[in-house]
């Protein structure tokens, strides 16, 4: 039996008044659905068959040297084992090294925001250039989407963000994806490109997501890659105080991150980039470090709430009420013991408890000021609205 995506707008038909006859063409299969009557329209529409999912993410540290440029054999071995990939994947290539690229054209270049900005604006077409370049020789186009938290906060705009990525999938381009740090507002910025790819990768209901590394995977406290992890806090004490030389994150943001989308059913995978098939052996786990996807069984609006939505406000909760969420109830109010921030009704907010733990999203049915009014048994955040982590 096969699965097929609809890549063009659906199309409400009887099934008992049409036939179908299937096309092959490479993995694209197209259908042609023949009316019985005799006043028929024929309906046309191009389904292709499912591939897996595997979002990339590519740090400063791994593709620039200590300069900060850009080490191009290196970004060419990347854009080799992606393109082999892409022949049984859909592939997101989330790449940093905007900045790197374009600092060195900034005089006395600082960490400002406003530095960091313009260095981004000189970067990305560097940056795109030689990823163009070298995806062509293997006949790849690429495309380029710059986007800020706002495309994943608003659910039709994150629509339309999937359905052209789908759309650049189906004609094989591969899209490369980076923050839009020029115009991105310093209060809603992604903490970096692993943020930015954990999203993609849930929105997307990825089945991976590669963490790619100088260090190779992650390392034990004797400097020992771990091949396999089956729970990420039973890792956290290896954690070493580092951040990228060249970016804004570092092993600490990967391994948050990596719990985050395990969590949420994504295997994360930690591999170098060195080597011409690092990205094939790590996903068969032949080659750095593995995390254990949890089974999960949120669906997609949900996986969406949980990682893109913004989180402008935070409701603090009780035990009683925790435990409800954990077995899909409401929120009621009853159950809130702290708000903070001053959130609109319908805007998403982090749910706590007392510990400080952030434990899961949820949707408010009121703005904080109402919630001062409301009378304690009223329904806050309906259990469809709620994602617990």
């Amino acid at each position: 039996m096969l699965n097929f995506n609809l890549t063009y707008p659906d199309v409400q038909i009887n099934l008992v008044s049409f036939y179908a006859v299937f096309l092959r063409h490479r993995d694209n299969y197209r259908v042609f659905l023949f009316s019985l009557s005799k006043n028929s329209t024929i309906y046309a529409a191009c389904m292709k068959k499912d591939k897996p999912i595997v979002v990339i993410k590519v740090g400063s540290s791994v593709i620039t040297d200590e300069g900060g440029n850009l080490n191009i054999r290196i970004l060419e071995n990347i854009v080799f084992q992606a393109s082999q990939l892409f022949e049984q994947y859909n592939i997101i290539l989330v790449s940093s090294g905007a900045v790197s690229s374009g600092k060195k054209w900034l005089k006395k270049y600082n960490k400002h925001l406003t530095k960091r900005k313009a260095a981004a604006a000189i970067g990305n077409p560097l940056l795109m250039k030689e990823y163009s370049m070298h995806f062509l020789k293997h006949g790849y186009q690429v495309a380029q989407a710059l986007l800020e938290r706002q495309h994943f906060a608003s659910r039709p705009q994150f629509l339309q963000l999937k359905e052209t990525i789908f759309e650049l999938w189906q004609n094989e381009i591969v899209p490369v994806v980076n923050e839009n740090d020029v115009v991105s507002n310093f209060e809603l910025q992604f903490s970096d490109n692993d943020e930015l790819a954990t999203l993609l990768a849930v929105s997307f209901n990825a089945n991976v997501l590669i963490f790619c590394t100088s260090a190779g995977g992650y390392k034990d406290g004797h400097g020992a890659i771990i091949p396999f992890v089956e729970d990420v806090d039973g890792v956290i004490r290896f954690l070493r105080d580092d951040t990228s030389a060249h970016g804004t994150g570092g092993m600490h943001s990967k391994l948050t991150f990596t719990k985050l989308a395990a969590g949420l059913g994504i295997k994360v995978v930690y591999c170098g980039v060195q080597d011409d098939d690092s990205f094939i052996q790590a996903l068969k786990g032949e080659a750095g470090t593995t995390f254990k996807a949890r089974s999960s069984t949120l669906n997609e609006r949900q996986k969406w709430l949980a990682s893109g939505s913004i989180t402008i406000g935070s409701v603090e909760i009780d035990e009683g009420a925790y435990k409800a969420l954990q077995q899909r109830k409401s929120l009621l109010l009853v159950g809130v013991t702290k708000i903070e921030g001053a959130f609109s009704a319908g805007e998403v907010v982090q749910i706590t408890i007392p510990t400080g733990e952030i434990v899961g999203v949820a949707r408010m049915r009121f703005s904080a000021s109402d919630l001062t009014t409301k009378r304690k048994n009223m329904m806050v955040a309906h259990a469809d609205n709620i994602v617990i982590f």
